[in-house]
């Protein structure tokens, strides 16, 4: 009987044993684990059903990058002449505005403290592509600037010369003296890019010089209504003044993109130019010092939900004719006012905007074959494709001559809810030349033209009826911009 008891009573020490064991293990963590490679080359745990366990993925790091590519990032400062004219300058805002009675007394006051001529300084940023001295930046870092100095990273300085520059897409290509040491970029592709993507941008955002910071690609395709070619890469990588020009890097070391653009109300959004698109305009940059497009000679609105419905269509897509140019490709191809564009040189047009970047790359004088919906049929027609014109951009055709340098139209529902103009009467500026009357004034894309000479301006036609009647040399403007009103005066050329 003993041997028998000593014996059960040895058995139960045993699993009594094993069972405290397998607690004991398991509150200190003691059992083995499966482990599997991350993406970032971390090893992270894994449970018995081989699922990934809550350990935090390494994020990647951009020590590397930011050694190798800061030296090919510089910092742009710019300096522009300001003469300073009744017209041009005006110290004194009172509530009167211009008809305010203390206006002379006020600008003789300010008159010795300010010189008529005095020097407009501004910062930005770019990165070197080549050996020979060529450095893309923004087009507005060095719009207007009579002097162009640019900084290395070693604290060496060279004064720079513009070789080529488009307002439409806001790229310029400067020149510096090289001895063939410089150090350089390398171009990658933003077509392969990828939401979600880890980025890295350098720039001189305030000044402060080689300011790195990273983030992801939120968005691609982004229209911000900056200009007739917008495709813009939104990032949250950290962008300010100061950043423009510089790049948008990938984690290869790549240039995907010129930084840009930043929306003042929002935080850890900004936008970057496609490095793709600037590829494609660099050698013209280098050899015209301009960009050459294809031009097809239509006005074009985007094809809403409503209006396919009214077309007949399934689908909202493609692009609404709605003007075409007298004499153009457009008009000599036979394509009317009313017809949609659904494809243009075998290429879809799914939306509007695909249209007139489609066209910009085309060559000069080739023929394409344009599809178009015309009272609900299918058609093809044969466009040569022209080339855009330069010449400086008037209001309207029957604006009697008076180049203003600016392109206004219709506020239409669609255009009035894009930018906050909605319940909001006027026409809406949708192009501005560089270095126009209207540029000089201060006027700029996007903004809503509301009076003209204290009249209001109700839609094109009462805007060009009012302009038509117009006999001085200049023109005082109430323009609507965001969120807050304000007064211009345009001089008319050609009248002073």
């Amino acid at each position: 009987m003993k041997h028998r008891y000593g014996l059960k009573t040895l058995i139960g020490i045993i699993i009594a044993s094993f069972v405290v064991g397998v607690i004991v293990a398991s509150e200190l963590n003691l059992t083995p684990s499966l482990k599997a490679i991350s993406t970032f080359g971390q090893e992270k745990h894994k449970n018995s059903e081989n699922k990934p366990s809550t350990v935090p993925a390494q994020l990647p790091s951009f020590v590397e990058l930011a050694k190798e590519l800061e030296p090919a990032v510089v910092n742009i400062s710019t300096t522009k002449v300001i003469h300073r004219g009744r017209q041009g300058f005006t110290p004194f805002q009172g509530p009167f505005g211009e008809r305010s009675p203390f206006r002379d007394f006020f600008d003789k006051f300010f008159e010795d403290m300010v010189p008529k001529d005095f020097k407009q300084t501004s910062l930005g940023s770019g990165f070197i592509i080549d050996k020979d001295g060529y450095i893309l930046t923004n087009y507005h870092v060095i719009q207007g600037a009579d002097e162009i100095k640019v900084k290395l990273q070693n604290g060496k300085e060279f004064k720079a010369e513009i070789k080529g520059k488009d307002s439409k897409t806001d790229l310029a290509l400067i020149k510096i003296k090289s001895w063939g040491n410089l150090p350089v970029v390398k171009l990658g592709n933003s077509d392969e890019l990828q939401v979600g993507e880890w980025v890295m941008a350098i720039g001189n955002p305030f000044g402060l010089d080689h300011t790195v910071t990273a983030g992801i690609v939120s968005a691609k395709g982004r229209i911000i209504g900056a200009g007739p070619y917008d495709n813009f890469i939104q990032t949250d990588a950290s962008i300010n003044p100061g950043n423009s020009g510089g790049p948008l890097i990938n984690l290869k070391g790549e240039v995907i993109g010129i930084n840009t653009a930043i929306i003042s109300s929002g935080q850890g959004i900004g936008f970057a130019i496609p490095i793709n698109m600037a590829k494609g305009l660099i050698p013209q940059l280098k050899e015209k010092g301009k960009v050459i497009r294809g031009w097809l000679g239509v006005v074009i609105q985007k094809v809403t939900t409503e209006i396919a419905k009214s077309f007949g269509l399934k689908e909202a897509e493609g692009a609404l004719v709605a003007d075409v140019e007298e004499g153009g490709p457009a008009d000599k191809a036979g394509i009317k006012q009313g017809d949609i564009i659904i494809e243009l040189d075998g290429k879809k047009i799914d939306e509007m905007n695909m249209l007139p970047r489609l066209v910009a790359t085309l060559n000069v004088g080739k023929e394409a074959k344009v599809k178009i919906i015309r009272d609900g049929k299918e058609n093809t027609l044969k466009v040569i494709i022209g080339e855009f014109p330069e010449k400086e951009i008037v209001a309207s055709r029957e604006q009697a001559g008076e180049k203003l340098g600016m392109v206004v139209q219709n506020l239409t529902p669609d255009i009035a809810k894009q930018f906050g103009y909605t319940g909001e009467r006027g026409v809406l500026v949708t192009d501005v030349v560089a270095g126009s009357p209207a540029d000089e004034a201060g006027i700029k894309q996007g903004d809503l033209i509301k009076e003209i000479n204290r009249n209001p301006v109700k839609d094109l036609g009462n805007y060009m009826a009012i302009l038509s009647k117009v006999k001085g040399d200049s023109l005082l403007l109430l323009i609507r911009r965001a969120n807050s009103a304000l007064y211009v005066v345009l001089k008319i050329p050609g009248k002073e």
